[in-house]
């Protein structure tokens, strides 16, 4: 069985620093990079690029609202037209870096307050899904596993990764713990580790309340701005090897060759 871990990376920012970025990416199959809306600028882009390419780790554009005094995370509503042209040029902004040093975009994952906002709205989902679709059909669509979003994206025929997040937890509707609320995250790698393995291999979310809803699971995400990411990625890493799973970036997954 195939799997992939993922990660947000190049989030260099007041809110979060950077440099577990090259220890994260000898760890990760695919890496989620900042395109300078939320955080990021051309340096810490092409320092991804440049180590993913060595490691053979895929490269994705994070596109976020256009707000790094929030790090993404607030809330805005704009247009269809807003929401398109976000995508479009962060993307654009990111596959250029990519080119210059000889590799390309190939999945997309929306970050923070856009990505939770798309997750509870058909309609938003539906702008990001077009947005995608209509800069490449060979993009692979990086999203929450049971969201709007991977409904809105098979409606047109997309490529679609479904992802779990290893350092959240689970509502029993299946959306994310408010990161208001004190067990929203896990920060001890070896809790992390077990209701990961459990979720791929039984392709289902473990809730909070020990609620189990199946779903599809690709991809496992591995937030980079957390103080135990690190030791999160490698603790989850060694536990899917040694269980039989076959790790590997999205792009080279069979369901997307």
């Amino acid at each position: 069985m195939e799997i992939n871990i993922n990660c947000d990376l190049g989030e260099k920012s007041k809110h979060h620093s950077n440099k577990y970025d090259p220890d994260l990416l000898d760890i990760v199959n695919s890496a989620n990079v900042a395109c300078g809306y939320h955080a990021g600028d051309e340096e810490s882009m092409k320092q991804v690029v440049q180590i993913s390419k060595k490691n053979g780790v895929s490269i994705g554009a994070h596109p976020s609202f256009n707000d790094p005094e929030n790090f993404g995370r607030k809330r805005m509503n704009l247009e269809p037209e807003e929401v398109r042209k976000l995508i479009i040029d962060q993307y654009e902004i990111l596959q250029k870096i990519a080119q210059d040093h000889g590799e390309n975009v190939t999945h997309i994952k929306p970050h923070g307050a856009l990505n939770n906002m798309a997750c509870e709205d058909i309609d938003l989902a539906t702008t990001l899904a077009k947005a995608i679709n209509e800069i490449s059909k060979d993009l692979i669509y990086l999203v929450p596993t049971g969201s709007k979003m991977e409904q809105a994206a098979k409606k047109f025929d997309m490529k679609i990764a479904c992802e779990i997040f290893a350092d959240r937890t689970y509502e029993d509707d299946g959306n994310l713990v408010s990161r208001k609320k004190l067990h929203a995250l896990i920060t001890d790698p070896e809790e992390a580790k077990k209701p990961v393995l459990s979720m791929v291999k039984n392709q289902a979310l473990n809730c909070h309340s020990g609620k189990q809803i199946p779903c599809e699971i690709d991809s496992v995400c591995i937030h980079g701005d957390n103080d135990s990411s690190l030791a999160t990625a490698r603790s989850i890493k060694e536990n899917l090897i040694e269980n039989g799973l076959k790790l590997k970036p999205l792009s080279q997954m069979e369901k997307f060759l």
